[in-house]
């Protein structure tokens, strides 16, 4: 008789229950959905950029996540920051600066600081740009630049993808490589930049 009772009782709480358990999901799901999504640490994908001093600003602030905006403000003398995270002017001074910036997701803001490294302008030029391979040999050469500021890595990107022959490619570091496919003798266009410093090149590939 007792375990009957027990049953019993058992069953009603579950029936008081069930009513409330639809309305403490759909509450956790509302809340969920209306939370923006900012990450608790990093903000941003790079937090560091390398300038140089008198050259313009050609950076962007790049976000982890979709749907984020910014405040437009200063980071350094001549330099800001606008809605879309474009970093613009030019630098006036050397020197390290570091910038709060603020991310936003909806209406939530979270800070972000931002370092800006201002290099002096130092001049620079490419160290290399012929080089001569084989159809069907391993090519192996490094443009490189001689000059600008010292501790700085230069950067190589291809303008013109369409230049480049079958089977070569020129890396992000001016590595130039791969294996020629013809003969022949190619002009590619390559804009190098060192600290924001760029200038246009040609790399002629001479495959004979």
């Amino acid at each position: 008789m007792r375990q009957k009772w027990v049953i019993l009782l058992a069953g009603l709480t579950m029936c008081a229950l069930a009513p409330a358990l639809p309305r403490a999901t759909s509450e956790i799901t509302y809340l969920a959905g209306e939370t923006p999504l900012v990450p608790e640490d990093d903000l941003l994908v790079e937090d560091t950029f390398y300038l140089t001093e008198g050259i313009e600003a050609s950076e962007n602030l790049l976000p982890l996540h979709k749907g984020v905006t910014f405040q437009a403000g200063y980071l350094a003398a001549g330099v800001s920051v606008d809605a879309a995270g474009r970093l613009t002017g030019a630098p006036q001074r050397s020197g390290t600066y570091a910038a709060p910036v603020r991310v936003c997701s909806g209406q939530l803001c979270e800070e972000e600081h931002v370092r800006l490294i201002v290099l002096q302008n130092v001049p620079w030029e490419p160290r290399q740009l012929t080089f001569f391979g084989r159809p069907g040999t391993p090519l192996d050469g490094e443009i490189g630049v001689e000059g600008g500021p010292g501790g700085v890595l230069p950067t190589f990107t291809v303008t013109d993808h369409a230049k480049v022959p079958k089977g070569v490619a020129v890396g992000p570091d001016g590595h130039v490589g791969g294996v020629p496919e013809a003969a022949g003798i190619s002009e590619i266009p390559v804009r190098v930049c060192v600290a924001g410093n760029c200038a246009g090149v040609v790399v002629r590939l001479i495959v004979v």
